[in-house]
């Protein structure tokens, strides 16, 4: 006969307002196997605690139920308690009757609250009667860990668990660690430049004894679970070997060959073999293979004559490298929406109507024109320079709904750096709202308007046009009511923040959510903001969504302290709600193996003594299962049970109701 107490918690007021909590643990005291009832102010609260503690070792209960808020606020806490008072945590369960009764059921006499109230908790009483003790799960972790992208979100989380104590594998596809921050002049609203703060943490992750760097290198496949991944990484052909290779640059100053730079956004040209920009780390050149004369028709190859150390190998082959791992931190960063997309605002047509991004190169000392601000079209110094904002962003029509959050604060940065290095130029900003939320923000956007003489127009641009080597742009003041039209020298176009191309098959890789704008899902947007519902891989940076940079590095930090805690321990405890595969009436068809978000479900194979494959099973991956039940609900043999929810508890609740 099983021996069951049940609290009923009063909550203040919330639940014994509307419910009679008294009358609800006295009814329950009728049920048979239920030897103790009380209710009490606060349950939660530390006298609360040590009542079911003292109530579960003066009883002898073997089960606690207890009536009061959802499980999601305080099944830990009551689940804690009933261990320590010598009780299986899982033989304590809880019975939502705040958000499921009182906050619904507003009826002053309490009568149809207390009804329900009584349900619900004589459900979770015969479920409870069927429970099983559970163990927790222990899962041995491996503490390496992967960092994708390197640019400043997974060098600061590199950097961070790198040193914890940790090995880091740090896997970026382009050249260079950096990111986009690479590209930029200054950053707001410090006015720092942008490579005096990004560099040193650059070399910083090249020197580090802990962090294996992969350049040119992207994820082929991961599998594993929690503290257990096998990731396979393709390392691409760089015809370059980099332990030899020792950065002198002959090859690049000799090769007679140059193409257009995407790291430059097309204002410059770059060798075949090249790196990114100076400061590139590692300082190792690449060979661009499908541009290279060499490798497509066996012809040049004055780089390798050049070479010194001989390091450059033209039949060089990408490789796949294989490491196990503990934990993964998705920083893949963000990339600018395609300006080919605004043929509207003259882009494509008129060679000065240029984005952003390639506005912070024109002002960089590393840049194109060496921080001169010069027209692409013909180098001259431009007079007036229109800033057109929110191209792209918050207009579903031609591009995303969202904001993308840093346009209006590089947008009032570009007219400093622009009034800095033009004296006696004139920039003009037209906007739908001036969004500047963070630390000293609003008063860096004050300044560009009072000191550095911006002049902003609210209202948006209707034309873009040529005329007589000037650009016109015709738009709406709607604070003075007005048509305005500016003969500028060059238009810059704050273009949308959109992810990264090829996110979602990274995402597909790594079993993570992603949104309709292929930005990755955090597991909860305030209480897990870098944690994504496949445990073990976590998220960071502008992967996300818009952000800034030090909200990049917080979150960078943030990843690293999570994976610091998860390899705190040499084993990892998970929650035992997993499925539970029936082998005997299992017929292999799969349903759940489809269903299951997580890629929970394995095929095991039944081998006779000869190993001969005589049969196929579905097995659940406990690393993996998060218990959510989809495959239960799948499986049509109904093969599959939840621990703590199988068939037999569930039907016992409702035949109870």
């Amino acid at each position: 006969m099983p021996r069951i107490g049940v609290f009923v918690c009063q909550c203040g007021n919330n639940i014994a307002a509307t419910v009679d909590t008294k009358k609800v643990a006295s009814d329950m005291g009728k049920l048979l196997g239920v030897v103790y009832t009380c209710d009490y102010k606060f349950m939660c609260s530390s006298p609360g605690q040590e009542m079911l503690k003292q109530a579960i070792k003066e009883n002898n209960l073997d089960g606690v139920i207890v009536s009061a808020c959802s499980p999601h606020m305080h099944e830990k806490t009551f689940r804690k308690a009933s261990e320590a008072a010598g009780l299986n945590p899982y033989q304590c369960e809880i019975t939502n009757i705040r958000e499921q009764c009182s906050w619904v059921h507003h009826d002053k006499t309490r009568a149809v609250g207390t009804l329900k109230s009584n349900d619900l908790t004589r459900m979770t009483i015969e479920r409870l009667k069927r429970n099983k003790p559970l163990q927790k799960i222990k899962i041995p972790v491996k503490k390496r860990a992967l960092v994708i992208g390197g640019g400043i979100a997974g060098i600061q989380a590199a950097l961070d668990i790198a040193e914890g104590g940790r090995e880091v594998i740090l896997v970026e596809k382009e050249p260079s660690i950096g990111g986009n921050m690479a590209r930029l002049s200054e950053t707001f609203p410090t006015m720092d430049c942008s490579q005096c703060i990004l560099t040193p943490k650059m070399v910083e992750v090249e020197l580090n004894e802990n962090i294996k760097l992969y350049t040119y290198s992207e994820i082929e496949k991961v599998d594993g679970y929690i503290g257990n991944f096998t990731v396979q990484i393709r390392r691409k052909s760089k015809y370059v070997d980099e332990e030899r290779c020792t950065g002198c640059g002959e090859c690049i100053e000799k090769c007679p060959f140059k193409v257009e730079s995407q790291f430059e956004l097309g204002l410059a040209k770059r060798k075949v073999i090249y790196t990114p920009f100076p400061q590139s780390v590692p300082n190792v050149p690449v060979i661009d293979a499908p541009n290279c004369t060499k490798i497509q028709k066996d012809k040049c190859g004055v780089c390798a004559v050049v070479c010194g150390p001989k390091c450059i190998d033209f039949k060089m082959e990408d490789k796949v490298v294989t490491e196990e791992v503990g934990a993964i931190v998705v920083a893949t960063g963000y990339t600018l929406m395609p300006n080919e997309r605004f043929g509207a605002y003259g882009y494509g047509k008129i060679k000065d109507v240029i984005s952003g991004m390639q506005f912070e190169r024109l002002a960089s000392s590393s840049g194109p024109t060496g921080g001169e601000i010069r027209r692409p079209s013909d180098g001259k110094v431009p007079e007036s320079v229109v800033f057109i904002q929110c191209v792209g962003s918050r207009d579903e029509k031609c591009g995303v709904s969202y904001c993308s959050k840093i346009c209006c604060m590089y947008t009032a940065k570009h007219t400093m750096l622009y009034s800095h290095k033009v004296h006696g130029g004139q920039s003009y900003v037209f906007y739908m709202d001036i969004r500047s939320g963070g630390k000293r923000y609003e008063e860096f956007v004050r300044r560009a308007i009072e000191h550095d003489n911006a002049m902003y127009l609210r209202g948006r641009v209707s034309r873009v046009y040529e005329k007589d080597g000037k650009v016109i742009v015709q738009g709406a003041d709607t604070l003075s009511g007005s048509q305005v039209e500016i003969e500028a020298d060059m238009v810059v176009l704050a273009t949308a923040i959109v992810s990264r191309e090829g996110a979602d098959t990274v995402a597909q890789k790594l079993g993570i959510g992603y949104d309709k704008y292929k930005f990755y899902n955090e597991y909860h947007p305030k209480l897990k903001p870098v944690e994504t519902v496949t445990a073990g891989i976590y998220l960071a940076g502008t992967c996300m969504g818009p952000m800034d940079i030090p909200e990049s590095v917080a979150q960078g930090s943030a990843a690293a302290a999570k994976v610091m805690a998860l390899f705190s321990a040499d084993e990892m405890a998970r929650e035992p709600i997993t499925a539970l595969v029936n082998k005997v009436t299992c017929n292999a068809c799969w349903d759940c193996l489809t269903a299951c978000p997580y890629s929970a479900i394995e095929r095991e194979a039944v081998k006779n003594r000869q190993g001969e494959v005589v049969r196929w099973l579905a097995k659940v991956n406990d690393g993996l299962c998060q218990g959510c039940g989809v495959c239960v609900a799948a499986c049509r043999s109904k093969s599959i049970d939840l621990k703590g929810y199988t068939d037999e508890q569930v039907f016992a609740a409702i035949n109870a109701f």
